[in-house]
């Protein structure tokens, strides 16, 4: 809790993986990153929690399944970017899809294997005797392999014994297919660990039957089809995180703020608990709100509570899309920001990035939500009228949430952020909201 909590507050960059891995750190310069802007697609567990994401790189360049050399750059552009940024990516499972005609590429004996899925799906003319021993030395150097479901291949049956996660393509499957191969799937237990994968799960019926027939991940279009009830009552808890975020943006003395902090006894619980735990690893004890404030900062502070608007209890897969959107904007503007205003404040450009999802959280129109909130002009004008130094960040960080390949190519340019620099920053963004969220109480 308390390592998230000092992300959270101090913003360090993501720690390095929790699981060992091998292979060489460093990438080999015959190996290139993607010259396409890379996209996360939420995966779920069987809690539904948000588990991991599905990485895909996109670009004008890698449009055709149907070329082989062009589906070739794709996979190698996508394991090179997520190979040169490995401690962003590696905190959370990482399911990437590849085609086994390019299980050979390089870059595959040195990108790090701690929570890397590979997703693999079978050329038509894949050959069992070159394939398999391919990925008996994948599985050897510590990655994870799932083969989608493709009985008709003639090396599936060979491949998906070596299987660590059975595939399938919802969407593109019948339910008596998807019934019949995780039974099957299963049986392998009996030798080694093995996981289920659904992608491409379009409505939450499907997820319903993947969740039935055992399936322990979840991926697609489902979660955006669940809707939140027509009336949603103002949260008490919110609108007093809203009063706090007020007080402190504002001119209210320090003895206001003390009094509406003990109005939230759980609030005011967690900040003398970090401030006094041995990740902060100061030399006196803080008893008092008064002086958790003077050491915390009203900005420190304002930054908390505006994640903490996102926090919400038995979240469903909404929710969860939501804190993403919302944590991973707010990160991502500010690892954007320290490359396009060095020097200058990072604060601003999180909460601008935050509060460009607070309409959907609470359900209201934006401008009324900030309508008495002490913010800057330039935050307040990237947001209400998408004008201002922060406005192209912002509209980068829209983009990207919402798979919007040219208007991520159409703002980075304005801004000259080149697809590597963006894919970097988006990956530590996902890694820290991931973290962040790792531990909500």
């Amino acid at each position: 809790m308390f390592k998230a909590l000092k992300k959270l507050f101090f913003g360090k960059p993501p720690e390095p993986p929790r699981k060992p891995s091998q292979g060489a750190p460093d990438i080999p310069p015959e190996i290139p990153c993607g010259n396409g802007f890379l996209s996360r697609e939420a995966v779920f567990d069987r809690n539904n929690r948000l588990a991991g994401h599905l990485f895909l790189l996109q670009g004008a360049n890698l449009q055709a399944d149907a070329d082989k050399s062009l589906q070739r750059e794709f996979d190698e552009g996508l394991l090179g970017t997520l190979h040169a940024s490995p401690d962003a990516w590696n905190a959370s499972p990482a399911f990437v899809p590849l085609n086994s005609a390019n299980l050979d590429l390089p870059v595959l004996d040195h990108i790090r294997t701690g929570n890397l899925v590979l997703l693999v799906q079978l050329a038509a003319d894949a050959d069992p005797t070159i394939l398999c021993p391919r990925l008996e030395a994948l599985r050897a150097r510590g990655l994870a392999l799932g083969i989608f479901r493709q009985p008709r291949n003639p090396a599936f049956s060979a491949a998906i014994a070596l299987a660590d996660f059975g595939a399938v393509d919802v969407r593109d499957n019948e339910a008596g297919a998807i019934r019949d191969f995780s039974v099957a799937f299963r049986a392998a237990e009996s030798t080694h660990p093995v996981h289920l994968f659904g992608g491409n799960i379009t409505t939450l019926d499907e997820h319903r039957l993947c969740q039935q027939w055992k399936f322990d991940y979840f991926h697609g279009q489902f979660a955006n089809t669940e809707h939140p009830p027509e009336e949603a009552g103002a949260d008490p808890h919110k609108v007093q995180l809203l009063h706090l975020m007020r007080l402190a943006q504002g001119d209210a003395e320090t003895t206001e703020i003390v009094e509406a902090l003990k109005q939230d006894p759980l609030l005011a619980f967690r900040i003398l608990r970090y401030l006094n735990s041995a990740a902060v690893g100061l030399d006196h004890r803080i008893d008092s709100l008064a002086q958790a404030l003077t050491i915390l900062g009203r900005q420190r502070l304002t930054r908390w509570l505006a994640v903490l608007l996102f926090s919400v209890r038995d979240p469903n897969f909404g929710d969860w899309l939501l804190v993403e959107s919302a944590l991973t904007r707010g990160r991502l503007m500010e690892e954007l920001g320290r490359q396009t205003m060095p020097g200058q404040p990072t604060d601003p450009l999180f909460l601008t990035g935050i509060f460009s999802c607070l309409d959907r959280l609470l359900r209201r129109p934006l401008a009324a939500i900030l309508d008495d909130m002490p913010l800057s002009e330039e935050v307040r004008s990237a947001l209400l009228r998408r004008e201002g130094p922060f406005a192209p960040l912002l509209a980068i960080a829209e983009a990207s949430d919402a798979f919007d390949l040219e208007g991520i190519e159409r703002t980075a340019l304005a801004v000259g952020l080149a697809p590597e620099s963006v894919n970097r920053a988006l990956l530590s963004a996902t890694a820290w909201a991931t973290e962040v969220t790792e531990h909500w109480e």
